[in-house]
């Protein structure tokens, strides 16, 4: 075996490698739940990690925490080991940083409202076409008044105005309709209660901190806790979504080399592509087919192959099938489904040992150097050198507690965004006023007051900023300032 692949497994006649050249063709590992998907991700991780190749995967069932410790002797370790001819396994943990949304797992995630955008933020509410199009409006308006939009606040602020203003805007933007500004706020609540307001705002997470190497040369493992997240789906799979399309944003392109940048392991897949609309499923699509070039493999782990939309399963060039049972015609269809995706090996019939694979057993296929798969082999997939099952919650402690990103992302930051601009030009609008009424009752300049003509229109700056102060000074106002001000007591 060469230093730049890795042992999947063995059948008892040869050694099943994945060239670690041919990862950022991406690869999918699937299969029914407690078949040893879980285990293939940790053997998967750990390895690209000795290769020098950061990682970064979710954790769904909080069991890849066992990757920061180390495993142990058993003999059915021992036993597997000598049946795929491993003589180097030398039980050990692996550098790894764990990162949590809800910041109690690990450092915390987050991103601001302008960095996730109006495509993948629409998705994420569950906005129909027209709510979108407003979305992006809001969007537009922030650009050009040259407002960032950093967490909710800022989005709700630009969203009154935008209710407000609607006439105005129509000429310059397009139509929008007061009851798709409503229909917004209301998705916006219910992501408030689903943790989404922890999850917008400053520290955001930087790339370069998922790409680092240790100081032995190991890539460290990135783990997102995604045991509370997940029962949050959307925004965990918009989340994953996001960091892909930022990775392929930021990142040169490298071109074919020995070994990725970062390797990406997108658990329950299923939930990205469930009920995605099509522009939604275009994007995901692009972002598989182009991100290959910026040296990222990503590995989709799911239960059925045909969760994946065939324009992206198209694109899986290495494939780990664990078994799948076929009781049901959904599970027959599966089955067959996956048999087919194969390069067919003469030696068995590969539908009919798909539902035969006990634990730890799987079918695979890789990609040899020239980009053509190999025939599917059926393997036992080798036990990992890491702990199985989750670390003890000391060792996590310990862990996040000596991390060297622990000051970058200790505490929120507030930087001054749309809201307190707004908030902020209000003020000086209010002295201009109260110093514009002295005036006036002073009899100062009344000849030209009265020859005006009445007051000028108001200019964008100064209507954006009254619809705000109308906000703020409205019963919904008040309760939005308490919701804030509750998370950032309680929460942050």
């Amino acid at each position: 075996m060469s230093d730049n692949q890795i042992l999947l497994g063995g059948n008892g006649k040869a050694q099943i490698l994945l060239n670690a050249a041919m990862a950022n063709r991406h690869g999918l590992i699937s299969g029914a739940t407690g078949t040893g998907k879980t285990v293939t991700l940790q053997v998967l991780a750990e390895s690209f990690s000795r290769l020098g190749v950061p990682v970064f995967t979710a954790d769904v069932k909080g069991d890849l925490s066992g990757l920061a410790g180390s495993g142990k002797a058993h003999p059915k370790v021992t036993e597997r080991l000598e049946y795929i001819g491993i003589e180097d396994h030398d039980f050990e943990g692996n550098p790894v940083i764990f990162w949590d949304v809800y910041s109690k797992q690990g450092h915390p995630v987050r991103t601001t409202v302008s960095e996730m955008g109006p495509t993948l933020l629409a998705n994420l509410l569950e906005l129909n076409e027209t709510q979108g199009g407003v979305l992006q409006i809001v969007f537009s308006v922030a650009d050009d008044e040259g407002l960032l939009l950093l967490d909710l606040k800022d989005l709700r602020s630009m969203l009154n105005w935008v209710a407000d203003n609607a006439k105005e805007l129509e000429r310059e933007y397009g139509r929008v309709s007061r009851q798709s500004v409503g229909a917004i706020m209301r998705r916006l609540l219910v992501l408030e209660e689903a943790g989404g307001e922890i999850f917008f705002g400053e520290p955001a997470i930087r790339i370069e901190h998922l790409m680092q190497t240790d100081f032995s040369g190991r890539g460290v493992i990135s783990i997102l806790d995604a045991t509370t997240l997940y029962h949050s789906p959307r925004i965990y799979a918009t989340f994953l979504l996001w960091l892909l399309s930022e990775l392929m944003e930021e990142l040169p392109e490298q071109g074919d080399a020995d070994r990725p940048k970062l390797v990406f392991f997108f658990d329950e897949a299923h939930l990205l592509f469930s009920k995605a609309p099509k522009a939604l499923l275009e994007k995901i699509t692009q972002v598989v087919r182009l991100i290959r070039s910026k040296g990222v493999g990503i590995f989709f782990v799911t239960q059925y192959p045909n969760d994946v939309p065939d324009e992206v399963i198209g694109q899986l060039g290495n494939r780990i099938q664990h078994a799948l049972r076929a009781f049901t015609p959904r599970d027959r269809k599966a089955v067959k489904a996956a048999a087919e995706t194969f390069r067919q090996n003469p030696v068995f019939d590969t539908e009919e040992v798909i539902g035969q694979l006990g634990v730890g057993e799987a079918l695979i296929s890789t990609l040899n150097h020239k980009g053509v798969p190999s025939m599917v082999e059926r393997t036992l997939m080798s036990p990992p050198r890491s702990k199985f099952g989750p670390v003890d919650e000391s060792d996590r402690k310990r862990i996040i507690s000596r991390s060297p990103l622990k000051s970058s992302y200790e505490g929120p930051l507030d930087r001054e965004s749309a809201y307190e601009m707004l908030i902020k030009r209000e003020e000086e609008l209010a002295k201009q006023r109260e110093q514009q009424t002295q005036e006036e009752s002073e009899g100062k300049d009344s000849k030209k007051s009265r020859s005006s003509g009445g007051r000028k229109r108001q200019g964008m700056g100064e209507a954006f900023v009254k619809s705000v102060a109308r906000a703020i000074g409205s019963n919904l106002g008040r309760q939005i300032i308490r919701g804030i001000l509750g998370s950032i007591i309680g929460k942050r």
